[in-house]
């Protein structure tokens, strides 16, 4: 069982609306968001298309896994491109946040 960043699960259930418990694996993780992607694929593509705009995944690399992976179940793939959306959001605030060398009055 792979250990999970916790500022990882409020991310992905704000992004996605999705009910999480507080303590679960990267798998457990990865299985209850690839449910929600499948249910929105079969559901609502535009709200999935939307939701995967304000998590800022990257469209060229979604427009090349959708054509790679033509025929399949992409959401798993998907799942995997939030994840990693999300855990770089992270680093970078984490990364921005201990970065003292700005003059205050560059900071936004």
């Amino acid at each position: 069982m792979t250990q999970i960043n916790t500022g990882l699960i409020p991310l992905i259930k704000q992004s996605f609306n999705i009910e999480l418990p507080g303590n679960i694996s990267m798998e457990e993780l990865k299985e209850k968001l690839l449910v929600h992607i499948n249910y929105l694929i079969q559901s609502d593509f535009e709200k999935l298309v939307f939701l995967l705009y304000r998590v800022d995944v990257n469209e060229k690399t979604l427009r090349t896994l959708l054509a790679q992976k033509k025929g399949e179940d992409v959401a798993p793939y998907i799942a995997d491109l939030v994840i990693e959306r999300q855990l770089q959001k992270m680093q970078s605030r984490k990364k921005s946040s201990k970065d003292d060398s700005i003059p205050d009055e560059d900071r936004w």
